[in-house]
């Protein structure tokens, strides 16, 4: 047991494993209020045009998402690149509807998005999502926020493909930023990898399909396909 203090709160950390360490805050029994993070910073390279931009619910993907996390969250914000907002100040009227928040670290992919958001508002949890899920909807977000740990650094899925937790559809506890910041100071740049030294509580997605992600116009076509196989089924 090694016990020290972060975010004004004693901190266990129970070493069940030398490569995982298991962040219990004890004795704090709140629940922080829940922001919710849609990020859409990424370039979109191997996709040839920007993901956030695809209408796979009827609208483009990331008012989509906004929408569905104004549902549970207090706050709901769009992650971007600074350079993306010129493009929505002279784009469609919608963008004047949502929140955005410019990244504050450059090329360093989502973490700087998730540091950007706790660093904007570091007494909330954030639930994050990335713009290319496009088989996420309410039941996969109930059922994350049905499971969520607030004492755990955050509470995410775990990945069907590799067994590992997903840091990009997850739920992000304040607790986790001091960590956060750490890991950028040391060039560690992996938000997955915070999800697993750390220990964060892993949960099974309820639908294998949840965490199905797109980078690519041969993905989209699978997952357009899913989708409409989804809508015919229910």
């Amino acid at each position: 047991m090694e016990a020290f203090q972060i975010c004004g709160k004693i901190c266990i950390f129970n070493k069940i494993d030398p490569l995982k360490t298991i962040m219990i805050i004890p004795n704090d029994n709140r629940t922080h209020p829940l922001n919710g993070l849609v990020l859409i910073g990424g370039r979109s390279q191997r996709m040839g045009s920007p993901k956030e931009k695809i209408k796979w619910h009827g609208k483009e993907q990331v008012y989509y998402l906004a929408d569905l996390l104004r549902n549970y969250c207090k706050d709901v914000y769009i992650s971007c690149r600074p350079e993306q907002l010129d493009e929505i100040a002279v784009g469609k009227k919608m963008a004047s509807n949502y929140a955005w928040l410019p990244d504050r670290y450059k090329d360093i992919g989502p973490m700087g998005g998730i540091l950007t958001a706790f660093e904007f508002q570091s007494e909330q949890a954030w639930l994050v999502v990335a713009c290319d899920l496009p088989i996420l909807g309410p039941e996969a977000v109930d059922y994350l926020i049905q499971k969520r740990d607030p004492r755990r650094i955050a509470t995410a899925f775990i990945s069907s493909k590799d067994n590992l937790p997903e840091p990009l559809f997850a739920i992000w506890e304040p607790y986790s930023l001091p960590i956060i910041q750490q890991m950028f100071a040391q060039n560690r740049l992996s938000p997955r990898q915070v999800l697993i030294e750390y220990y964060a509580l892993c949960v099974q997605a309820p639908d294998l399909q949840t965490l199905t992600n797109v980078n690519t116009p041969t993905e989209a076509k699978i997952a357009e396909a899913m989708i409409t196989k989804k809508s015919q089924s229910s």
